[in-house]
């Protein structure tokens, strides 16, 4: 399968724009984690989400309750089945959300340049003059002239839904606010997000724990989506509570980056967490609206250089109605994707929108027309020079059989692990075609019990990109012989070629373990 890339510096012939993209068993490297829910909770539609690209299911707690979300996870788990797609499970807590109370869950209209009180004082009413707040500590908080964004759930930054604040006054525990523009707050719920002001509530709530606790450990989550992360010591915070919860000590934490706070300390949080999502909807306030890329392509570099999955969020907040993105919303999937992200996050989009289906298709769509322009050469080279010598072992094993496969125009890279690492820094550098990860099941023992491990593993490189995971037959254990090692090899072989990855005549390049020793070797395929 030699590769057809091009690059965006080249001379492109305008007519080949218009040639048809050709179907692939891998709708794009680029990952779709998919927040399923109200429009997205049966068999069918989820089985179509998967089919479509979807490679991660994310339950947001900030909507539904455990026995919703409960009831959508073993739908989930029947989709999997029905269609042999592989999809592992993100838990995203609440946090420190600010929501305002509306007992009625009536339209609140809300009169540009009128005054609105916001109070801690739960039991009132929400009326178009006066919002009660589930925060006690916001007058505290805030001062004269601070600004206050407030919208339904999730952020649009539609102006019809959406209500900028300007505080005018702390009267004792209620904040007296000038409303800056008209709009009419519809739907379950509306956050405050409070501009560059410290909100002094825990990153990980009570509430979280015990949503964790509960519906996390029965569903044994392969990440958790941390919100409003603030500093690294949150991030071990969660990391110590997930280590007391059985097999959750295996779970990936995602630090979501939402404010200035986690912005600051961006590079403290990317050594302590597993990945990160740049939550863009809560950052699009906290940020002027030109610095909000800058943040986005510094983030996303760092994140590869160091090896970790980057996920962007919201892109295409229109398809929650409509059947099409944008041009801005299509060309800015294009371009998260020419950054290096590893995945793209959508929200509201497939949770309530009309055309969760539809979205997830154009998103894999929009990410695999990217990825035949995306520079490898020079991503390959900027990866290289920033690891520095001398490289691990595995870093240079790594690099070795992505550089041999981009020369030999492999059609892919089968790689053997154990733990993911290995697989997952052979993806570090972007090789343009996909890497199967073949995890060889482990023995652990706790001298209670005998488990096999490897399933947490094979999940959680669904989010990585170009790596797609492969279970190998748990009577191949980890300490492999070179005789189980070939039978293991010729699963991957006919796994590639049933599903039209692999061709007769392709090279391939395996990276394995031969004794001690790791070993990067090519092979062609005969007839």
């Amino acid at each position: 399968m030699p590769s057809n890339h091009i690059l965006l510096e080249e001379p492109l012939r305008m007519a080949s724009i218009l040639e048809p993209s050709k179907p692939s068993f891998f709708p794009a490297m680029t990952k779709i984690v998919g927040t399923l829910g109200s429009k997205s909770s049966s068999v069918e539609i989820i089985s179509r989400c998967l089919n479509a690209g979807m490679s991660v299911a994310r339950f947001d707690f900030s909507w539904g309750d455990a026995a919703s979300h409960q009831e959508t996870v073993e739908n989930l788990k029947m989709a999997v089945k029905s269609t042999k797609k592989l999809c592992a499970v993100m838990l995203d807590t609440i946090g420190p959300e600010l929501q305002v109370v509306n007992i009625t869950e009536r339209p609140i209209y809300l009169q540009a340049d009128t005054s609105v009180v916001l109070t801690p004082d739960q039991n009132k009413e929400a009326t178009s003059n006066l919002l009660p707040i589930n925060f006690s500590g916001l007058s505290k908080a805030v001062k004269k002239g601070d600004t206050i964004f407030l919208g339904q759930y999730l952020f649009t930054g539609s102006e019809t839904t959406s209500v900028w604040l300007e505080v005018t006054e702390v009267d004792g525990e209620d904040v007296v606010c000038l409303i800056k523009n008209s709009a009419t707050l519809a739907g379950q719920m509306y956050t405050l997000h409070v501009s560059q002001i410290r909100i002094d509530l825990p990153t990980l709530t009570d509430k979280d724990k015990e949503v964790i606790s509960t519906w996390g450990v029965r569903n044994s989550i392969d990440f958790l989506s941390l919100s409003y992360t603030r500093h690294a010591e949150d991030v071990r915070h969660a990391r110590n509570y997930l280590s007391k919860l059985g097999d959750l000590n295996q779970t990936q934490i995602f630090a979501k980056i939402e404010n200035i706070e986690g912005l600051i300390h961006f590079d403290e949080i990317l050594q302590e967490a597993d990945g990160i999502i740049l939550s863009r909807g809560n950052l699009g306030v906290d940020l002027p609206p030109e610095k909000v890329f800058l943040f986005q392509k510094a983030a996303v570099y760092k994140c590869n250089m160091a090896g970790k999955p980057a996920v962007v969020t919201r892109v295409v907040d229109s398809m929650t109605d409509n059947l099409r993105p944008t041009r801005a919303e299509a060309t800015d999937v294009a371009n998260a994707v020419l950054d290096g992200s590893d995945g793209i996050l959508l929200g509201a989009e497939t949770l309530r929108g009309l055309y969760p289906v539809e979205t997830i298709s154009i998103v894999g769509k929009i990410s695999a027309e990217a990825e035949k322009v995306f520079n490898q050469d020079m991503y390959f080279k900027k990866t290289v020079k920033t690891v520095g010598e001398p490289m691990t072992h595995l870093e240079s094993i790594a690099s070795s059989a992505v550089r041999a496969a981009i020369k030999v125009k492999a059609s892919v890279i089968i790689c053997f692990t154990s733990s993911g690492r290995a697989a997952r820094l052979i993806a570090k550098y972007r090789p343009t075609m996909p890497v199967l990860s073949v995890v060889i099941p482990r023995i652990k023992t706790d001298q209670l019990r005998w488990t096999l491990s490897g399933a947490f593993e094979a999940r959680q490189s669904l989010i990585v990109r170009g790596l797609f995971p492969l279970f190998a037959d748990s009577k191949h254990q980890a300490n492999f012989t070179n005789a189980t090692n070939e039978s293991v090899l010729k699963v991957a072989l006919d796994h590639g070629k049933a599903h039209g990855i692999i061709k007769p005549h392709d090279r391939v390049v395996i990276c394995q373990k031969v004794g001690d020793s790791s070993v990067v070797k090519i092979i062609e395929l005969e007839d």
